[in-house]
């Protein structure tokens, strides 16, 4: 097992990277005391296979559980989901030593974490992250959200969690879409912080999707360490955090705008980061051969690399001055500058815009 620390002075948690971490009742003991009231909630897809192991173990503490399985799906990412949180737990009389288990993908993790952040004011939660999206990225950090039909995570808030448990062998279970879609967060850690690391997935991406354990350990802790590092020197997306949001931009439009659930959002990413390079490209911040490399390993991984074709240029730009990086009405886009370093951009014309879109 790994261990990596997200280092925020009192709310500073560990990140337990392992294959069968669902059993070891050691590790949930770190952070669960016994005789707590705990509730495991989940997804209807994600809780058949692993909601009875996962409470096993912290019944094992002397703990009492319950489960509360949401339907699966991004379209559920919804304050109606989360009200639906809201009323079993009051409904159940529990106080503000409850503690919430997100067991599941970054819907799950996203949508319990800001229930947690609510629920009287804030109660502790842990993420239990079951898709390659979440393990590498979403379940780490303390971003929590849900999202409304005008815009993706635009209703949520900053909270940490208490620990971040991450078994690598339930992704033998994990569909081959919803891999590659992790893949595509995978991919943009190299993109934006490791040259190094990018080089790796070329020659091992076939590795990862054949779900060797050496190289998913590998790729998900050098991807929970980069987040780390960067939660860590910028918590609340004031600074060098945001260039985590490379392709998010142009990708939570092709969300939006095609309707939750229809792309994951690893896909809409990966079509995203490729008009974020080429974007870069028609400003001169990067080289087309960089270009030519990112579109190669996305397109291995299994992944989109050009925008729907009912999406038209006014389409993504209602969407994208909705975005949260939009200051004082100026659109900023994450930015590729080569393989292993981004910026932000402020003042990137609408017309190489439109020229990138194609239409």
């Amino acid at each position: 097992m790994e261990r990596i620390n997200v280092n925020l002075d009192d709310r500073s948690y560990p990140i337990s990277i392992g294959a069968e971490l669902f059993d070891n009742s050691a590790l949930f003991a770190s952070v669960i005391s016994a005789g707590k009231r705990v509730v495991v909630v989940s997804n209807d897809t994600v809780a058949p296979l692993y909601a009875d192991q996962v409470m096993a173990t912290i019944s094992s503490l002397s703990c009492q559980v319950a489960l509360l399985s949401l339907p699966d799906g991004e379209q559920y990412k919804t304050l109606d989901t989360f009200n639906y949180i809201m009323t079993f737990l009051l409904e159940g009389n529990y106080g503000r030593d409850v503690i919430l288990v997100a067991l599941g993908g970054g819907v799950v993790g996203d949508i319990v974490g800001f229930a947690a952040a609510s629920y009287q004011r804030g109660v502790d939660f842990i993420q239990v992250p079951t898709t390659l999206l979440a393990q590498v990225d979403s379940s780490v950090g303390g971003k929590t959200a849900v999202n409304h039909r005008l815009g993706k995570n635009m209703i949520g808030a900053f909270y940490q969690p208490k620990a971040v448990i991450i078994d690598n062998h339930c992704l033998q279970t994990l569909p081959q879409r919803e891999l590659a879609a992790g893949l595509a967060e995978v991919i943009k850690y190299g993109i934006i912080a490791d040259h190094d690391f990018f080089v790796w997935l070329e020659n091992n991406i076939e590795r990862l999707q054949a779900l060797d354990n050496e190289a998913l350990c590998y790729a998900i802790s050098r991807c929970c360490q980069i987040k780390a590092d960067v939660v860590a020197a910028d918590e609340k997306e004031s600074g060098v955090r945001v260039l985590l949001n490379l392709g998010h931009t142009f990708g939570h439009a092709i969300e939006a705008e095609m309707g939750y659930g229809n792309w994951l959002h690893g896909e809409a990413v990966s079509a995203g980061t490729i008009l974020a390079a080429q974007t870069a490209a028609k400003q001169g911040l990067i080289s087309n051969a960089d270009v030519t490399r990112i579109i190669a390993l996305h397109q291995r991984a299994n992944l989109p690399v050009v925008a729907p074709e009912t999406m038209f240029f006014d389409d993504f730009i209602k969407h994208m001055m909705r975005d949260k990086k939009v200051l004082s009405g100026q659109l900023r886009l994450v930015l590729p500058t080569s393989i292993g370093s981004a910026e932000v951009v402020a003042d990137v014309p609408f017309d190489v815009l439109q020229d990138v879109i194609g239409h």
